[in-house]
């Protein structure tokens, strides 16, 4: 396939990126690649510690799916070396080193579950223990004798580990070191990964110009939030949505997520098409539940297929929302000529006697919509709004809500 125009990459390479380690050098690779129609080499490592993807890890992994899109060669790494290292980036301790058969079949596992994301027909499988392995004593001290341990205790991990008196082990510098090898190893014009990995990042560029290489980009991605809304994606924290979660397990978590996380999953995690962002965002403002709706169904469909999407919202519904409400309740019509405040409606019902009982109600989760907490009171049903909801205001007031001319 053709590269196309620097521009039109630049806008798909450039979604969701937190930094562009030098975004001017980046633009000079594409020109020249596009001009020559010869495709960049494009490294992502992997130390497949955990055998389970979420979709946390899918972040970078979809922004490599995008280069192979693109174009250009991706090379996906499966540290079966470093990991007997451990990574420490991040680390306020010693990782545990793995045996080597739990890195193997971990990194089986990885690449099984990446192939959902990645074109496998694309992608180039190595393992870096091909040529760090093979390193001798000779080899590793000069490799270390291109840095120096005043730039490697600036890392922010070893620095707040320096200064707590926490162990730091000698073997853990040489991670981004053997990290960088890779670089300097596979002659990557760019290399990909989480904010959390920059250090390693850099040290591969700056190793790659010490042996006369053209130095690679480095294209840094944000760190997932989790569907607690505060830490990071994570099975440690149970906040995680994994890519082989059944489709209603799907559906149901991508649903728990706080409002202000739609979006951003929306820009990271679905395959949304960019032209449509400026949209979607529009639609996350104005209504945040369908669009809420919208973004589960669309994370379902990517990992299951529309038909398995669509039952997964019906499971939904039969299970969630019509769980304990009753058979018989009063129904409420609303012309869906003009918006409505939540606290209106709820006032309305009569289900409570002011306004500011309503909205006490509200920010106190007392009040749900098809089964979803509302706690927002400037919650809106927008013009337009038409169908049938079940509204539950405190622990046994049900109301059907109708929006029909």
């Amino acid at each position: 396939m053709s590269i196309p125009p620097v521009k039109e990459q630049l806008e798909i390479i450039e979604r969701g990126t937190v930094e562009i380690v030098p975004r001017e050098e980046l633009v000079r690779k594409l020109e020249e690649s596009q001009k020559t129609q010869t495709p960049l080499r494009v490294k992502l490592g992997c130390d497949p510690t955990r055998p389970d993807l979420h979709l946390g890890h899918s972040v970078i992994l979809r922004k490599m799916r995008q280069f192979q899109d693109l174009g250009h060669h991706t090379i996906l790494i499966i540290g079966d070396f470093t990991a007997m290292i451990g990574d420490p980036s991040g680390a306020n301790k010693t990782r545990p080193a793995l045996s080597r058969e739990e890195i193997l079949e971990n990194g089986r596992s990885y690449f099984e579950q990446a192939s959902k994301i990645l074109d496998p027909d694309k992608t180039e499988i190595v393992y870096n223990s091909e040529w760090l392995a093979p390193m001798t004593f000779e080899d590793v001290i000069r490799l270390a004798s291109h840095y120096t341990v005043a730039r490697m205790i600036e890392r922010d991990d070893f620095t707040k580990r320096y200064q707590n008196n926490d162990t730091i082990s000698l073997h853990e510098f040489l991670y981004p070191l053997a990290q960088g090898q890779d670089s300097v190893h596979l002659k990557s014009d760019i290399e990909l990964g989480g904010i959390d990995q920059k250090f390693n990042l850099l040290v591969g560029r700056h190793l790659q110009r010490e042996f006369g290489q053209s130095q690679q980009i480095c294209l840094m991605m944000p760190l997932l939030v989790g569907t607690d809304g505060t830490q990071k994606m994570s099975k440690s924290y149970d906040n995680y949505i994994g890519i082989d979660e059944k489709p209603e397990d799907m559906y149901g978590k991508a649903l728990s997520i706080p409002d202000q996380l739609i979006y951003p999953y929306f820009e990271l995690v679905t395959d949304m098409d960019h032209a449509r962002l400026p949209e979607i965002r529009e639609r996350v403002e104005n209504d945040p539940r369908n669009a809420k709706h919208d973004l589960a169904w669309t994370i379902t469909r990517m990992y299951h297929g529309s038909g398995k999407a669509d039952a997964a919202r019906a499971h939904f519904e039969k299970t969630v929302v019509q769980k304990d409400v009753p058979d018989e309740m009063p129904e409420f019509t609303f012309s869906p000529d003009s918006g409505h405040g939540l606290l209106d409606v709820i006032r309305e019902t009569g289900f409570v006697p002011s306004s500011s009982e309503a909205r006490r109600l509200v920010t106190q989760g007392g009040v749900t919509l098809d089964g979803e907490k509302i706690t927002d009171p400037r919650f809106r049903f927008e013009t337009g709004t038409e169908g049938a909801f079940i509204l539950k205001v405190g622990k046994r007031k049900y109301g059907k809500l109708v929006f029909k001319s």
